[in-house]
């Protein structure tokens, strides 16, 4: 196998992009992560996209939590929570010095992508990972409470307002960064694998940055979806009530429909294989695994699927 990327956000894409880095060499997986959740907290930069895979392909996370350092302590932000200052976005003491470093190598000059790998480089990740922009890009909710970022819907208001639309602040003035631009050039390029992450929250960040669809429509390589609607609920997070409050089915074939001008694969989870039929008329062959990863051996078994769906593909569309 070739090189391979994926597009990830939120803890279903590091769960499968850590399977996907159990089963390659480190130099064949690049990881495109959304940065619409980024923002700044305390004057310090946040990205927990990025933070989260980190922390998942060092295996330093917390694998109870989904997020965040295992074995962390909150000294921080007791202290701050004593002082009166806010305290509703959990900061750890590990994590927290990891934003500061970061923020040092931000103003000295480096990108996000730059200061990104130096991150991986000390955290003994060897996989690229890649800020779908060194530009930011703000997730936005219109709700029944107001116009809201993505932390304070997610986090301080814990997903309770019901959401009308989603969009993305400063899209139209991000530009892809040359290292996105040159892993898709590749010419081993072997699949794109669109991760179980949320599609509004997580995918499409990506895909409202100028160029990004391009790319996934022009790459020669395959390009693959794995559903994060498993017999029509979601694994974790907001997607479902999302779905529910914009008056979308909730089901795998939404998603697959969402996705239809960009992929040549689409993967269902073993539950949802009654709607192979429905799925394949969207024009593109269907695969159906299990999909729900809860341990290492699932995150590496799905993985290691994908791949061979990928050959699948490749072979049925040589000459």
């Amino acid at each position: 196998m070739g090189h391979i990327i994926a597009l990830s956000g939120g803890v279903g894409g590091a769960k499968l992009a850590f399977g996907l880095s159990k089963v390659l060499p480190p130099e064949d997986l690049s990881v495109i992560v959304n940065t619409g959740d980024d923002f700044e907290h305390f004057g310090l930069p946040i990205s927990p996209d990025i933070d989260t895979l980190l922390y998942t392909l060092s295996e330093l996370n917390d694998p109870g939590k989904g997020w965040g350092r295992a074995d962390e302590t909150w000294s921080f932000l007791e202290t701050m929570k004593a002082l009166g200052g806010e305290a509703w976005f959990m900061l750890g003491d590990r994590d927290l010095a990891l934003h500061v470093f970061r923020k040092t190598l931000l103003n000295a000059g480096m990108t996000l992508t730059e200061a990104v790998a130096v991150l991986s480089e000390r955290l003994g990740v060897r996989q690229t990972v890649l800020p779908m922009s060194n530009d930011p890009v703000q997730t936005m909710l219109d709700t029944d409470q107001g116009l809201l970022s993505f932390q304070h819907y997610f986090v301080r208001e814990r997903t309770k307002p019901k959401v009308k639309s989603v969009s993305f602040s400063s899209s139209d003035a991000a530009t892809l960064s040359t290292e996105v631009r040159d892993v898709f050039a590749r010419g081993d390029l072997d699949g794109v694998v669109v991760c179980p992450s949320n599609p509004f929250l997580s995918i499409d960040p990506l895909l409202a940055v100028p160029g990004f669809q391009a790319l996934l429509k022009g790459t020669l390589a395959p390009v693959i979806a794995v559903s994060p609607i498993v017999g029509g609920q979601a694994i974790k997070g907001p997607t479902a009530k999302m779905m529910e409050e914009l008056g979308l089915e909730l089901s795998a074939m939404t998603v697959a429909e969402k996705y239809k001008e960009f992929l040549d694969g689409f993967v269902l989870d073993e539950v949802d294989a009654g709607l192979e039929e429905e799925v394949v008329s969207l024009g593109f062959p269907v695969a159906t695994f299990q999909t729900v990863m809860k341990t290492e051996e699932d995150r590496t078994q799905l993985a290691r699927a994908c791949l061979g769906f990928l050959k699948e593909i490749s072979a049925s569309q040589a000459p």
